[in-house]
């Protein structure tokens, strides 16, 4: 159920009506108009912009579309009041039956409550995390592999066919500065000195690698030249690395769909194809690209190179796909992972980076416009960095990893749920402070202890409801006589869960997580404040004595609120609580 909505459909439906009478002309295109809440709730329960959005296709005055509109809309059982306001706005007051239904359409209902059709099926593939496999994952792709998580859920739940997807960056000079790196942990292992060099990975992460090629090799490989170890040890030391990123994303709970590997498309003849194809489109072309803006680098030279006509798909400039010395740039196996996203029949395509990615987006969305003839969207999200507090100073754990702080550090410390909600208090492109004691603090001011608050209070009421012989499956909830629940406060409680269905489709439509978490938070306070409210006015604590029809209406409230609060953690991927200790 989707109130919004079908007070929405209520709306369309009067202005056809007035088109039929001829009040207004037909054929107005009404794809424009909405129905919301109001900015001052103390304008009413919903407001609709339909006058304002038709005055011009009309040629009418909007105060006069709205008159008219008002006084049809008047008529439904579900609305009490349509009332004009300023110069064409129509504020709604909704009957408490219409709250009322709300309630019995979440406990009738409570995994599908919130559902919606919007995605219709369409396929659509998140790629995120993708870190390089050389070492475990850090504090910023604790961030990205939540948000990530998070959307692919959101989407789900929204009617979209989501998979998550990890590309594994394994074909860059990278990998084989980790496998120059566990060799030296391997000479370690044999009883050498490890030449931990500057430019390799210093972190003691790599000590059981070399400790397991020692296992494997023995003594095998010292006195062997590089170009005969490299090709192997490489192999193994990235399996190793993918196992531990495996582990590190077990730890949140986040189970990828696929893994691709980049390396893989070399040799295989997809990234010749993927030129190829855009060079068909008379996309691709030697050239030499312009100097870099401001001060020039001191090896910077003119070269003609194969280059990408990416401005052609709204790039600031065109891109190269090939070096002057015959090899491929970073830029083309990207080209060609995406041709093969679009080959498997994507509808839409979500890349979530790093925040130093940004420069990066543009020429990407080219690429996959071009592909795909613009069939294809991509949305590039950015994740902005992290920074690591306690007690409000900036905090450095031990260093696993050798130059920066784990995943695992994080979750270790503050747990899974934590991290992960905390990881969504925040929009994606904005930076995220993460204090290790304001996460696990107990106030109002740390959003998830104040949802997982609100959980708890929903378990314990319904524990002692269970204690007054109350019957608590959601059936019999669902027919209780919630004419009961008739104070401003609970039928206030009741419509903030009327917005969670049409949160889930902005927050979809969006690629914006992060909405439902404060969603939940605005949720959770609502039902505080109804608790709170109850110690000075016993009409409206939940449990009634001597009245079990009062409390059974009551429980019946709170129980749906413990519904949308479980399906909005779920999309977020945290437990909700049963009990705070």
């Amino acid at each position: 159920m989707n109130l919004f909505a079908d007070i929405r459909g209520v709306v369309l439906d009067a202005l056809n009506a007035l088109a039929a009478e001829g009040a207004l002309p037909r054929g107005l295109e009404l794809g424009a108009v909405t129905v919301e809440p109001p900015r001052d709730p103390a304008h009413g329960d919903m407001a609709t912009n339909a006058a304002m959005v038709l005055a011009r296709p009309a040629a009418m005055k909007p105060r006069d579309i709205a008159t008219l509109l008002a006084d049809r809309l008047a008529q439904d059982a579900r609305i009490t009041s349509a009332e004009v306001a300023g110069p064409g706005f129509i504020n709604l007051r909704l009957a408490p039956s219409a709250w009322h239904e709300v309630v019995r359409a979440a406990l009738r209902d409570p995994s599908g409550f919130g559902r919606s059709t919007q995605g219709q099926g369409v396929r659509v593939n998140v790629e995120f995390v993708s870190a390089n496999p050389t070492g475990p994952m850090h504090v910023g792709h604790t961030r990205g592999a939540v948000f990530g998580d998070a959307l692919a859920s959101l989407l789900d739940f929204a009617g979209f066919d989501v998979t998550r997807e990890y590309y594994i960056n394994d074909g860059g000079a990278q990998v084989d500065v980790l496998a120059r790196s566990a060799y030296e942990r391997y000479r370690e292992a044999n009883g050498q000195p490890a030449q931990i060099r500057e430019g390799l990975y210093p972190g003691d992460y790599l000590i059981p690698v070399g400790q397991a090629l020692r296992e494997i090799h023995g003594d095998s490989l010292l006195d062997k030249p590089e170009e005969d170890w490299l090709p192997q040890v490489r192999e193994f030391a990235t399996a190793a690395m993918m196992d531990m990123i495996r582990d590190d994303l077990a730890l949140l709970n986040v189970q990828m769909d696929v893994y691709s590997s980049e390396k893989a498309l070399y040799g295989s003849g997809r990234i010749e194809a993927a030129i190829e194809r855009l060079r068909s489109a008379g996309l691709i072309y030697e050239g030499v690209l312009e100097p870099p803006k401001g001060k020039l680098p001191d090896d910077w030279e003119a070269r003609e190179q194969t280059l990408f006509r990416s401005t052609a798909h709204g790039d600031d400039q065109d891109r190269a796909v090939r070096k002057s010395d015959g090899a491929w740039t970073y830029f083309a196996p990207d080209i060609a992972y995406h041709w093969d996203k679009i080959d498997r029949g994507f509808d839409q395509l979500i890349d979530v980076f790093g925040a130093d990615h940004g420069g990066y987006v543009k020429r990407m969305q080219a690429a996959v416009s071009a592909l795909s003839n613009g069939r294809v969207p991509l949305d590039v999200k950015l994740i902005q960095l992290v920074r690591l507090f306690k007690n409000g100073e900036p905090f450095k754990m031990s260093k696993r990893a050798g130059t920066f702080v784990t995943l695992r550090d994080v979750v270790e410390q503050a747990g899974r749920d934590v991290t992960r909600f905390h990881m969504l208090t925040r929009k994606n492109d904005a930076a995220l402070d993460f204090d290790f004691a304001r996460v696990l603090e107990q106030s109002k001011d740390n959003p998830v202890w104040y949802v997982q608050y609100a959980s708890a209070r929903v378990h314990s009421v319904m524990a002692r409801a269970a204690e007054m012989g109350i019957d608590l499956s959601e059936q019999a909830l669902a027919q209780a006589d919630l004419d009961r629940l008739d104070h401003p406060a609970e039928l206030a409680l009741a419509g903030k869960l009327a917005e969670y269905p049409r949160l889930i489709e902005a927050a979809a439509a969006a690629h914006e997580p992060h909405r439902v978490a404060f969603y939940l938070y605005d949720l959770a306070g609502s039902l505080h404040a109804l608790w709170n409210r109850g110690n000075d006015d016993q009409s409206l604590r939940f449990l009634q004595d001597g009245d079990l029809a009062a409390t059974a209406a009551k429980i019946a409230l709170v129980r749906a609120v413990g519904v949308v609060i479980s399906s909005g953690l779920a999309i977020l991927g945290v437990t909700p609580a049963k009990e705070m200790r």
